[in-house]
């Protein structure tokens, strides 16, 4: 009889555990919710951040506000993201940068895949390597055989060592065995006023932040690094199609939120997540600016990240760079 009684506990506890669950998960969000960008305003990952947060605020009727903490290859703002509350009401938009920052730095204050429950996968944004105007040459081909027969003397400028401007950078290098001077700045904007009034030659970056500057005419696309072309740029052919097969380093975006959220509000989350990187004219909008949509649960999104920090991990080691 008392273990009638107490499975009849047990059994009722969990029902009502289920209960609060499910009403503390209908009654979210029920205050402005906080999504940390762990870079700049303008960034792509901003300008991807901010087109969603206004159609979440519409769908929540709250406000969704965008916090920008840039900093330190994007650690700053994960680690405020990592010591926040779990209760669903602060977003992280983690990016490849996340991946690198695993193996680039030798000690973290937070740990990545511990620290952080996946949401969504939101998209993924291919690089985009780009030369000033004056460079003489108009194809990958055009820089290797450049690099090669003057070495040292060919330059590409990144936002700073580690970055995956960088290691694109690095990747193009030990693949086909040209030596190109690397010349890191503190962050994208320094090294866009150096490329583009030519003092230096080369830059990979975010397709969402080069993309301006590319239908202005201030810079030419050379090519993408994804492995097949992208719709938004349909006449720039890969890396890998212009003589450096396997060639694939593209940035990513996804959602996460503090280890710990209750699982319905993970699930509610990335339920208006995908519902909103389903909406027509946000389709259109974030495929203009180059990104492409990858809305996942948030296993795909898991397996995503391990994949990711595995293979940064490899270009980390490769070129030798590391952070304190």
């Amino acid at each position: 009889m008392y273990r009638s009684r107490l499975i009849r506990s047990s059994l009722a506890a969990a029902i009502i555990a289920c209960a609060v669950g499910q009403a503390w998960a209908q009654a979210y969000p029920d205050r402005p919710v906080r999504v940390v960008v762990p870079f700049p305003a303008a960034s792509a990952t901003d300008v991807l951040a901010r087109t969603i947060g206004q159609k979440l605020s519409e769908k929540w009727r709250q406000p969704v506000v965008i916090d920008n903490r840039p900093g330190a290859g994007g650690n700053l703002g994960t680690e405020l993201a990592a010591k926040s509350p779990a209760d669903g009401y602060t977003i992280l938009m983690g990016t490849v940068a996340n991946a690198i920052s695993t193996t680039l730095y030798k000690k973290l204050s937070y740990n990545f895949v511990k620290d952080f429950d996946p949401v969504t996968l939101i998209a993924t944004t291919p690089l985009v390597l780009v030369a000033n105007p004056k460079f003489p040459g108009n194809s990958v081909k055009d820089v290797i055989s450049y690099a090669k027969s003057k070495p040292g003397e060919l330059n590409f400028s990144s936002g700073g060592t580690g970055t995956s401007n960088h290691l694109a950078g690095e990747m193009l290098k030990s693949m086909t065995g040209v030596n190109m001077v690397h010349v890191p700045y503190k962050g994208t904007p320094a090294a866009y006023t150096d490329l583009l009034s030519g003092q230096v030659s080369l830059m990979f970056d975010n397709i969402v932040a080069v993309m301006p500057h590319i239908k202005a005419g201030s810079l030419k696309a050379i090519a993408v690094t994804s492995a097949q072309r992208v719709p938004s740029l349909p006449d720039v052919p890969t890396v890998a199609e212009s003589g450096v097969p396997g060639f694939n380093a593209v940035s990513w975006i996804g959602a996460l939120v503090p280890a710990g959220t209750p699982p319905d509000i993970i699930a509610k989350l990335n339920t208006d997540l995908v519902a909103v990187l389903n909406m027509p004219d946000v389709k259109e909008k974030l495929a203009a600016s180059g990104a492409e949509l990858k809305p996942s649960t948030p296993e795909q999104l898991a397996e995503h990240i391990r994949i990711e920090i595995d293979k940064w991990g490899k270009a980390v080691k490769s070129s030798g760079a590391q952070a304190e």
